[in-house]
């Protein structure tokens, strides 16, 4: 005999999945991983105020920011520049073994990965950090 309490709906359990990452990874050869839905993907025409990262791999990449804060970790290759916005924010990005965090400047460009690095060497973007 099983008792009711067995038998009721199951827990939705959040993972912070980015949605559809199978189909933009598909589209637009980025890798989005996972976030707290405050920094998303978004047309870079759509409006202004974006987050703007630029790849030799993608071109122009954009992100819309909303909140206080926000997280979202992320693939994209040979990432040399971030435009800002009004937030504060961070990028942690990879080469081979040796990761870097760089502070990107509000609303004004940030040399970032190999237009920072001494060497020249291609960075990966593997997350973004923002906060008001």
């Amino acid at each position: 005999m099983k008792t009711v309490a067995e038998e009721g709906p199951g827990y939705a359990i959040e993972d912070f999945g980015y949605p559809n990452a199978d189909k933009i990874l598909a589209e637009k050869g980025i890798t989005l991983k996972r976030g707290d839905g405050h920094i998303t993907l978004a047309d870079c025409d759509s409006t202004t105020g974006l987050l703007e990262v630029w790849s030799r791999a993608n071109d122009r990449i954009c992100f819309k920011v909303t909140g206080t804060s926000g997280w979202l970790t992320l693939e994209i290759p040979s990432v040399f520049a971030v435009k800002g916005n009004d937030y504060s924010t961070k990028v942690d990005m990879k080469t081979g073994t040796e990761a870097k965090t760089f502070d990107v400047n509000k609303n004004t460009w940030t040399p970032v990965g190999e237009s920072a690095d001494e060497q020249g060497r291609e960075f990966m973007l593997m997350e973004i950090r923002t906060a008001k």
